[in-house]
Parts: C-alpha cells; structure tokens; sequence
C-alpha cells in the first residue's frame, strides 16, 4: 500500500516542466521561506518589529520564540538518529525507474522535514491556534512535495509527522506542567 500511494503522487512529476519546478521550489526552497515566516510571525506577534525598545520586548518573549525552534530542532535530530538506526533506503535506490527530481541522500524513514516542520507548527499551534493550523498546512505541503519529488514514501511522512508532533507535544507537557516531572 506504501508504494500504491508513492506512486499516485510520485506519477504526478515529470508531466509539465513547471510543475517539476514548483515541486522543486516547494520540497527544497519553500522549507527555508516557512522557517523565515515562522521567525517573523513570533516577533510581529509579540509586538517586537513594531517596538520601540525591540530588545526589551524580545528578552520577554524569548522563551517562546526558541521553545519553538528548540521543538523542531530536537525532533528533528530524533529523526536523523531513527534514520541511521532503521536503515531503509529512499525510492530512488529502492525501486526501479523512479527518478528524483531533486537530489537527495541518506536513508528515508523517518523524513527529517516531516517531523522538523510538523513539531514547529504543533508548538506554534499550542501558543496559537489559528497560525498552527496555518503552518500545519505548510508542513503537509512541503511533505507532499517531497513524495511527489520521489524521496520519501508515504510512511516517511506519516513516521515524520508522529514523530514531531510527539516530540513537541511531550516538550510542552514537561515544561508547562513541571509537577508531573517531580517525584511524589
């Protein structure tokens, strides 16, 4: 079933030389633009940029600007340490006549963009729901594009999303509820 789902996205390239290219941008570039996006949502949204005294108002709310790039971070090592563990080769290796269209190395499972972005946006939605949702889509997105590019199966980006949605939900359990990590 893995590999019925990698190919009815993964058909979908190498039909229009624009759409290859918007997959390109989406898969590799796309993931730099939301990172830069995130940055800014979290310092327009505390008033930072618009501050007088921007430091002033940055050293208030650092905490929540780095837990959210420390949530995708974190999980995102996870991921690279599951990758070397689970050895399971990308779709280019793996199956026959599939073609990336962008190149891409290492094992597959989890997918290191999957669970990266899915934890950002699960943190970024535990402080703001109507954002979270937001950058919950672009991390679909982006992961979308990625099966489509030939570099992940299905199950990458399932394992990547359940991966970084644990990791950012179990970060924000221990740290907003510090009794549970005291012993009784």
């Amino acid at each position: 079933m893995n590999e019925t789902i990698f190919y009815f996205f993964y058909n979908l390239a190498h039909q229009s030389v624009f759409f290859d290219n918007l997959i390109i941008f989406t898969a590799v570039y796309f993931p730099l633009v939301v990172d830069l996006l995130a940055l800014l949502f979290l310092l327009a949204h505390h008033d930072i940029l618009s501050s007088t005294s921007p430091f002033a108002e940055f050293a208030k709310k650092w905490k929540e600007i780095c837990f959210v790039f420390f949530s995708g971070g974190f999980a995102w090592i996870i991921a690279k340490v599951l990758k070397i563990l689970i050895n399971i080769p990308r779709p280019t290796v793996a199956l026959p006549n599939v073609h990336s269209l962008f190149n891409e190395t290492g094992y597959t499972f989890p997918s290191g963009h999957a669970t990266f972005f899915m934890a950002l946006a699960v943190t970024i939605f535990f402080f703001h729901r109507k954002a979270g949702y937001v950058f919950i889509f672009f991390a679909l997105l982006i992961s979308l594009a990625r099966i489509i590019g030939g570099v992940h199966y299905p199950i990458d980006i399932l394992g990547g999303f359940v991966l970084g949605s644990l990791v950012a939900w179990s970060l924000w359990y221990f740290t907003k509820n510090p009794r549970q990590m005291r012993p009784s």
